[in-house]
């Protein structure tokens, strides 16, 4: 309890940053669809997003050296106000992909902030237990993100946008009020991807498919649920199965990825999420929708700490923060690419064609982990496996003493 209390301003920014980008993302697609927008056009926004996320995991540390970092979270937050708060005052698509933008900057940045603080203020012997509170705050908020779909769509455009901002301006007033400190601002990691690629290949293949599976969920599950017939409400509980089944797989993908080969771990994750991606094509009532968006999320979600614990395997103590830098990186560039991508599918070949591009990623990606079986890309030590969430450049700094206990 005293754990919690300690950290409870951050934690409760958390919880109301998550409220408010995690439900931008649905929001926009189904008010799209509603608006005329086309499903290309949904998927750019769904792409904006994630490259105003990689600007700001890049542009946060640096900000925060300048300003510091309640500042650069004022900042930060202030972007993605704006952003969400400009919806209602231009339905249009090329001016919500600009908006979009500016809620990828406030998320990468705002998280940047406050990982960075925990790192700082966490202790070795709190660490471990900090990062376990962090997870389950961040995964909770995401869940109820989700489940606030059914409210937003079903009140006026300009109430439901308002709500969020609401949420994200209050994310500020837990920093703003807090009587800590904040801590020293370190130098910023320098951004890498070369030591990735030549660290683990198979990681850097892993986290890119993460990034096109994770990000086509979230983006454009809303256009596929509605093609299938769903609700508001029910899209937002499909969308939550995605959330609970990925925090569950969390302790027995550990524990695989501990005990097991972990090329051969990424493999089989590979292979069964093509089980789920059968299960989604062949699911017709609501029911058997939910179980299998349970299932592929129970699949799919923990290959990216996987692919990650793979890639410290090869890396030495000094390398990890900019290693967990470069694969964030990578993860970047499938979830940009990502939206546009399986939006332009369902629009001109069906929903079909949605979980048959997921699908045969994850094809490419059991075929790739087969060559590195084949090239003998084995590691003699492994580091504890540990749940890495996608946030910021600077979450390496969190889990380094965590893989490296001495």
């Amino acid at each position: 309890m005293r754990l919690i209390l300690s950290f409870a301003a951050l934690f409760l920014s958390v919880i109301l940053l998550q409220l408010s980008s995690g439900g931008v993302g649905p929001l926009d697609a189904l008010t799209g669809l509603e608006k005329g927008f086309s499903k290309g056009q949904i998927g750019i926004l769904g792409s904006s997003h994630f490259i105003g996320f990689f600007i700001g995991c890049w542009w946060a540390p640096r900000l925060m050296g300048n300003v510091g970092h309640s500042r650069a979270f004022a900042v930060f937050t202030s972007l993605g106000a704006i952003g969400m708060i400009g919806h209602t005052l231009l339905i249009d698509p090329i001016a919500w992909a600009i908006m979009r933008v500016a809620s990828g900057l406030c998320v990468a940045g705002c998280y940047t902030v406050i990982e960075a603080w925990i790192q700082a203020k966490a202790t070795n012997e709190t660490r471990g237990r900090t990062l376990g509170v962090y997870r389950f705050v961040d995964i909770s908020a995401s869940f109820g993100a989700q489940m606030l779909i059914g409210v937003l769509a079903n009140v006026e455009t300009y109430v439901a946008y308002n709500l969020l901002t609401l949420f994200c301006c209050a994310s500020l007033l837990p920093l703003a009020l807090t009587k800590a400190s904040p801590p020293v601002t370190k130098s910023a990691p320098r951004l890498r991807p070369l030591l990735a690629l030549s660290r683990s290949p198979l990681a850097v293949s892993a986290v890119i498919v993460t990034g096109l599976t994770s990000a086509a969920y979230r983006m454009v599950g809303p256009i596929y649920g509605s093609e299938m017939g769903m609700n508001a409400q029910q899209i937002g509980l499909f969308l939550a199965g995605y959330v609970v089944g990925g925090a569950l797989s969390q302790y027995p993908a550990g524990w695989l990825a501990d005990r097991f080969d972990r090329r051969w771990v990424i493999i089989g994750f590979s292979m069964a999420s093509l089980i789920a991606c059968a299960a989604s094509l062949f699911a017709e009532d609501f029911v058997h929708i939910i179980a299998a968006s349970g299932l592929f999320g129970f699949i799919t979600v923990p290959i990216y700490s996987v692919a990650t614990a793979h890639a410290h395997d090869f890396a030495a103590s000094d390398e990890r923060v900019e290693l967990s830098a470069g694969l964030l990186f990578y993860f970047a560039i499938g979830a940009i690419a990502s939206p546009i991508v399986a939006a332009l599918l369902i629009e001109n070949f069906g929903t079909q064609s949605f979980f048959i591009f997921i699908g045969s990623a994850h094809l490419l990606l059991a075929g790739v982990g087969g060559i590195r079986l084949l090239m003998g890309d084995h590691a003699i030590v492994k580091t504890p496996y540990i749940y890495a969430p996608r946030t910021s450049f600077l979450l390496g700094r969190l889990t380094k003493r965590l893989r490296d206990p001495s």
